[in-house]
């Protein structure tokens, strides 16, 4: 090997060791100790033997390979001293003092990398600055360059791929000159890692993550690196490549303490106990009593939780599955799901379904290698286990048997999954079979074919609402309005059971109960001018029924025009509600408002509306005080009860659903 060989590989080996060295530290890692007091999603498992290890290694390892502190990387690239030191090509040159070995930190303007230079205050001697610019491209030992072998170094113009302030290596004397052994320069990744501290210091998950890529593409078997991008996932929520990162840091060094006690507080919140509980132990110490508390906490709300739902309190499951998640299993799909599951059987469907679905947006971005067992049946099949209970109670049969045989095929020995998948597929049926003979007008057998589905499931609102219908169809009107109030109790905004029982009211004459529902699906469908008939009417009834007058009333129709005030005071004295609109035909504001007064007429058919042209009819616009169009008043029962002036529609609106419910 010739003596030019030898010292290229003696600096390469160099510098191998010294970087592999550095990056031992923990001093720089954002699990170290210097970092633990910061808003971090979550902060390391640790103790006080390993504080004070990572306070001794964060000395030792805070500055360069030669023991010196590095310079500033946002203060190395943009000195204004180094600006003033280059010329107007572009040219780089020396120090202040004519030494070509100390040059200053330079940072490409274009695309390029950052290239990072020890401060110009570094000793020369026996010191290898990180990222150094030698002026060869190579790196050679201290001392072995000399002035009148160091070729100066130029920034090009942006000519061919190379972006303005590219750095070229090689014989330039100006911008046409070629271009000879153009050598990229590496960024060091201890560099990196420590801009990539910065960031996570002041919460920039994104950047930092950036950052730890790159130092870990530089130096993939360093665990470190591994275990630096880790907390970087979590602070982004990331949590299942974090796990992932933490495994690969812990496979590059079985021993590394870090690692395991990141991984032990990342299972804890996946609701991973047994896996978290491992891992603390592996991280060679004994772990802290707070840390223990801490799990045997969690361990403690998670066996009330299967006891509570073993015995149906699922009151006390509910209670004992938030309090595991505030205890630190916050990011668990699995107790989530079991919330959804408490809250289901408490009759809160909407939120139940509501709450499984964050369960599964959970499980998308946790480790699905991790197969364990959950209230006695194997993780992976209790969601949808859950989810075939909440897509049945909320009648979507077809996807319950989907959930309930994927729940099977995942756990197929577990008799609690199998009795669902029975159930599930025998409701179904039933269901089925139902609603093919309601169609067919068998009313009475499909009657029966729901009841045999509400013996599977009892407090199916679906099944319940169903057969309310049969029966009502066969003139039980009581029996319908059990199935009803059964199915209401179950899901109280179950809009189907709300309309069938108020019309079994309507058929039994029951006007106030009557009432009362159909102005709550009034609220529920604006819109719907079934309802709102239906209404109309029951008001009409109810009004019979106390003896009161009704006569002239109306339903629905096009706008009435007025043309004299006694015409106008006999409309408005009708019962019920009177919108009179006052407007002129030559207003431009009024030919819009025309537009959506006769549309709120057909949706709101149980209103009376009126309309006055104040030119036609001056004498009606005087009596009632009118000056500006548009106007528009709204009359109960004869009583003048709102005025608004120039009203927009969403105003206008409001009020006529204030007013007329």
């Amino acid at each position: 090997m010739s003596r030019s060989d030898s010292q290229k590989h003696f600096s390469a080996q160099s510098i191998s060791d010294r970087f592999d060295s550095a990056l031992s530290f923990e001093g720089n890692k954002p699990d170290a100790k210097n970092f633990d007091h910061l808003d971090s999603p979550v902060s390391p498992l640790r103790t006080g033997a390993t504080a004070a290890a990572a306070t001794s290694s964060s000395s030792s390892s805070s500055g360069s390979f030669s023991g010196k502190p590095l310079p500033n990387v946002a203060l190395a690239a943009t000195k204004s001293d180094d600006l003033a030191r280059r010329n107007h090509s572009g040219e780089l040159s020396g120090s202040s003092h004519g030494s070509p070995s100390r040059r200053p930190g330079h940072r490409r303007s274009g695309s390029g990398q950052l290239v990072f230079s020890s401060s110009a205050n570094s000793p020369a001697t026996n010191v290898l600055p990180a990222g150094n610019i030698c002026p060869s491209g190579k790196i050679g030992k201290s001392g072995m360059m000399s002035r009148s072998t160091a070729r100066s170094d130029v920034l090009g113009s942006g000519s061919a791929n190379y972006g303005h302030g590219s750095i070229m290596r090689g014989v330039t004397t100006g911008f046409g000159t070629e271009m000879k052994n153009l050598r990229p320069m590496r960024v060091d990744p201890e560099e990196l890692t420590k801009v990539g501290n910065e960031h996570y210091k002041k919460g920039q998950f994104t950047e930092a993550l950036g950052f730890y890529h790159r130092a870990i593409e530089m130096c993939p078997s360093n665990a470190a690196c591994w275990n630096n991008k880790a907390a970087a996932l979590i602070g982004l929520g990331r949590l299942g490549e974090a796990v992932k990162d933490c495994e690969e840091a812990i496979r590059l060094n079985p021993n590394y303490s870090k690692a395991h006690q990141r991984l032990a507080c990342l299972h804890l919140r996946l609701g991973q106990v047994e896996y978290a509980r491992r891992h603390l132990f592996l991280a060679g110490h004994q772990p802290d009593l707070a840390e223990m508390q801490n799990l045997q906490m969690v361990e403690k709300y998670l066996e009330r939780c299967s006891d509570a739902r073993r015995m149906g309190d699922w009151k006390s499951a509910l209670r004992e599955a938030d309090a595991a998640i505030t205890a630190g299993t916050d990011s668990s799909p699995l107790i989530t799901a079991l919330r959804a599951e408490a809250l289901l059987h408490l009759q809160h469907l909407e939120e139940a379904d509501s709450t499984l679905a964050i369960a599964y947006q959970l499980a998308n971005k946790s480790p699905s290698s991790f197969q364990t067992k959950f209230l006695g049946m194997l993780s992976g099949s209790y969601i949808s286990f859950v989810q075939a209970q909440v897509d049945m109670a909320l009648g979507r049969f077809e996807n319950a048997v989907t959930s309930a045989e994927k729940a099977r095929q995942i756990d197929i020995h577990n008799a609690e999954v199998s009795g669902l998948w029975e159930k599930v597929k025998f409701v179904a049926r039933a269901r089925a079979q139902g609603n093919e003979l309601f169609k067919s007008g068998n009313f009475a057998e499909a009657c029966t074919a729901y009841g045999e589905g509400l013996k599977y499931d009892p407090s199916n609102p679906v099944l319940h609402c169903n057969r309310a219908a049969c029966r009502s169809k066969l003139g039980q009107w009581e029996r319908s309005l059990d199935d009803c109030n059964e199915a209401l109790r179950i899901q109280p905004r179950y809009t189907k059971a709300l309309l069938r029982r108020a019309d079994s009211y309507a058929k039994l004459e029951r006007w106030v109960e009557a009432v009362r529902d159909y102005e709550i699906l009034r609220k529920e469908l604006p819109t719907d001018t079934e309802v709102a008939e239906a209404l109309f009417h029951s008001q009409i009834a109810l009004k019979m029924s106390r003896g009161e007058e009704v006569s002239n009333m109306k339903f629905g129709g096009e706008v009435e025009k007025i043309t004299g005030l006694e015409q106008l005071q006999a409309a408005i004295a009708l019962p019920g509600v009177s919108v009179v609109y006052f407007m002129a035909a030559s207003n431009h504001q009024c030919v819009q408002t025309s537009l959506s007064v006769d549309a709120l007429c057909k949706r709101y058919p149980s209103l009376n509306f009126l309309k006055v042209d104040i030119n036609e009819s001056p004498a009606v616009a005087k009596a009632e005080k009118v000056r500006i169009v548009p106007t528009i008043k709204i009359y109960k029962n004869g009583a003048h009860v709102k005025e608004m002036i120039c009203p927009s529609l969403q105003v206008l609106e409001l009020s006529l659903r204030h007013y007329g419910m």
